[in-house]
């Protein structure tokens, strides 16, 4: 291995890795621009969504869980969706502490929507790479949700650091 005072940063992973998710976010957020969706809230709204779909109303510490966002800053975000019309927080129904995510119609449509132009930002975005199921396992294992981590080998990670809401 070369000295790493003598390589390019353009040689070092993390640094590419760092240069490929400033590109994507930004892609990302052109995508979601029309909709009125900032990243974050549609990584939330999406979440809520797949979640109830995929069991029952979710609370917002589970939707913080789900996309690995800080509990506060998805409190802020899911009031801010909320205020919009798209989602509710409801009262749990035998815990009074505890807040229920239900999408409103225009919410479900409006996560429905987002998925359809993300989803087709990845497409364009990922296009270049020739193995799409390889990088999608590779990236599985750098975020601990890969085979090792269905092992049980991967230490817990914290949150994402938090970005501000909206």
């Amino acid at each position: 291995m070369r000295d790493p005072r003598e390589r390019s940063a353009w040689d070092s992973p993390g640094f590419l890795l760092w240069h490929a998710t400033l590109r994507w976010q930004r892609a990302v957020a052109a995508a979601l621009r029309p909709l009125e969706l900032t990243h974050v809230q549609f990584v939330l709204l999406a979440g809520a969504w797949w979640l109830a779909r995929h069991g029952d109303r979710p609370s917002q510490r589970e939707l913080a869980d789900h996309a690995a966002t800080d509990p506060m800053m998805t409190s802020q975000v899911v009031r801010v969706l909320e205020r919009r019309g798209l989602l509710r927080r409801e009262e749990d129904d035998v815990d009074a502490r505890i807040r229920r995510l239900a999408l409103s119609p225009e919410g479900e449509a409006l996560a429905l929507e987002a998925l359809a132009v993300v989803e087709a930002a990845d497409e364009r975005y990922f296009a270049a790479v020739p193995d799409r199921d390889e990088l999608v396992d590779a990236l599985s294992e750098l975020a601990g949700r890969g085979r090792l981590a269905l092992m049980g080998r991967t230490a817990e990670e914290p949150p994402l650091a938090s970005t501000s809401p909206g």
